[in-house]
């Protein structure tokens, strides 16, 4: 598999309107605008948001014209492609603060110095009324109603704003403004980026693409990775915590994380016949490229000391009283758990040690010297005050 070949199919899903077309025209050299777009209304990536930074990345690599482009005007609306409900309208004070944020984590994958960025108010903001009638005249209503998360809140009576209903038309504006000749999204995205591909077509007379990424990636629970769910493996994480949240996903999403996770080469995805080993090659393959070699080899030595040997992590953070308290009250203190009827039922499952012994009654008293873990991984040591 050469470069190409490895462009057009790692991590791709579907190409629009086909990959035979797109890879004719990257094989004669020409040189692409290619755009990825986020509106900046988190500020957290986990490893299923990172994944087509990954494909943006390649682009760039590749030595394609790469536009990052912050929606800051379309992020006043809000896209709820992916949401069974409408979002919050923020101020461009808080976008610009969440993408500051976004772009930190972002730059462990992607090079900004060989990326354009770019805002869409810029040129959305220019539009007058008669501009954006027009623009809607290429687009029908009955396309977007009939999307499934749109019918169903229409079905289940919820409300749909008139914004919403334009938001299509004005990615699709980015798309032609910026000239581009492909754009990066999930699969989520498809229906706003047809938007785009239709206003190239009309209006330029220009046949345009869209690499639509592989979505969503599995999280540690099984389920989609998602920040609700508490399953996510965040670009932010320590090193410790990255490793042993990968540690923790199921044997049967290696590969699968390997090929979204990782920019690792196919052929040297590990052959060990033992999970557990193949697992901590891509925990450190993970750790190693969203930190450095170094932290991966620390992380996984401190992952192997404490959870395969039983010793007590290097890094226990500590916490400060000034007199003897109640373990569930600790356990919420120390963030441990959310909430006192919470850390009862850790202790009822018997998931909460204090000084390596299970805990089995949470109005016992723990002061300075004691260690509590909760689960495999959390471990707070009580200090003195």
């Amino acid at each position: 598999m050469d470069k190409i070949d490895e462009l057009l199919t790692r991590i791709v899903a579907n190409i629009i309107p086909g990959k035979a077309q797109l890879e004719q025209i990257l094989r004669s050299g020409r040189k692409l605008n290619v755009y990825f777009g986020i509106d900046p209304t988190f500020t957290r990536i986990h490893l299923g948001n990172a994944v087509p930074l990954r494909k943006l990345q390649a682009f760039v690599e590749a030595g394609h014209n790469v536009t990052f482009l912050i929606g800051d005007f379309t992020a006043l609306i809000g896209d709820t492609s992916d949401k069974n409900s409408e979002r919050p309208v923020l101020t461009y004070d808080q976008i610009q603060a969440n993408f500051e944020s976004y772009k930190q984590q972002a730059s462990k994958i992607v090079d900004f110095s060989k990326v354009s960025v770019r805002h869409n108010h810029e040129w959305l903001k220019k539009l007058g009324f008669e501009d954006v009638v027009k623009l809607t005249r290429h687009f029908s209503l009955n396309d977007f109603i009939s999307r499934e998360l749109i019918k169903k809140r229409l079905t289940e009576g919820n409300s749909v704003s008139l914004p919403e209903v334009l938001y299509p038309v004005m990615q699709g504006y980015d798309s032609y403004f910026m000239d581009t000749d492909i754009q990066i999204g999930g699969t989520d995205q498809t229906f706003n980026m047809q938007a785009g591909r239709t206003l190239q077509k009309q209006l330029r007379g220009k046949e345009s693409f869209i690499v639509v990424t592989q979505f969503p990636l599995t999280g540690t629970d099984g389920r989609k990775m998602s920040k609700s769910w508490g399953n996510a493996i965040w670009l932010d994480d320590s090193p410790n915590d990255m490793f042993g949240k990968v540690m923790a996903v199921r044997d049967d999403l290696i590969d699968q994380y390997f090929l979204l996770a990782t920019n690792l080469p196919q052929d040297q995805f590990p052959k060990d016949k033992q999970p557990m080993e193949r697992k901590k090659k891509l925990a450190w393959q993970i750790v190693s490229e969203l930190h450095s070699p170094t932290a991966a080899d620390q992380a996984q030595k401190e992952f192997e000391n404490t959870f395969q040997q039983g010793q007590t992590p290097t890094d226990v953070p500590s916490y400060h009283l000034k007199q003897n308290r109640q373990l569930v009250e600790v356990l919420v203190a120390t963030q441990l758990a959310k909430s006192k009827s919470e850390a009862r039922r850790l202790i009822l499952q018997r998931g909460v040690k204090i000084n390596q012994m299970v805990a089995d009654n949470g109005e016992v008293e723990v002061g300075s010297g004691d260690l509590i873990q909760v689960g495999s991984r959390k471990f707070v040591k009580i200090v003195s005050s």
